[in-house]
């Protein structure tokens, strides 16, 4: 679990556009993952009231996919919890994402090789995997190749859900 980041706290319930806090989730295509957990954090702070202090996207690290819908396996599961990923299409993340973003958060390992390739050095701790906010750090295996979009919804809704406290409890949102 991420405890203690250096990270600068931005304290204001109502924040102007500038002050938000920017989240880019992240994976190889940005079809599954990467959009499923974008649109899970959507609807969490939109449900816990604090829509108005985000700016949340998705992104991909190849290009493979760019321009591609949502994959029909992370709709379809969203679906279930009346989440929409409609207006969704596949982009790359780019090395300027680094300044535009305050969490640049991958779902696994070779994910995280990736996004440091492309930024090129993270000098001011913007980079994470999703479940190392959570109490059992891991990869969120990728349903690309597994199939079980049940599985990836159910860690990348723990990994959000644990994101957002560990954001309260940095003082950063309250």
């Amino acid at each position: 679990m991420i405890q203690n980041i250096s990270h600068t706290a931005r304290k204001s319930s109502v924040r102007e556009d500038e002050n938000m806090i920017r989240v880019c989730f992240v994976c190889h295509g940005n079809i599954c993952r990467s959009p499923m957990a974008e649109f899970v954090f959507k609807d969490l702070v939109a449900k816990s009231g604090y829509a108005s202090d985000f700016f949340v996207s998705s992104a991909a690290t190849s290009t493979e996919e760019i321009g591609n819908p949502v994959h029909h396996g992370t709709r379809n599961k969203l679906a279930q919890f009346h989440i929409s990923t409609a207006g969704k299409y596949a982009v790359q993340m780019k090395r300027s994402d680094y300044e535009k973003y305050d969490y640049l958060i991958g779902m696994d390992d070779w994910n995280i090789k990736n996004i440091n390739r492309i930024i090129g050095q993270d000098s001011e701790n913007k980079v994470y995997k999703l479940l190392d906010f959570t109490d059992h750090s891991r990869a969120i295996a990728d349903p690309w190749y597994t199939g079980d979009f049940d599985k990836t919804y159910e860690d990348i809704k723990e990994g959000c859900e644990a994101f957002l406290e560990y954001l309260k409890h940095q003082g950063e949102i309250f």
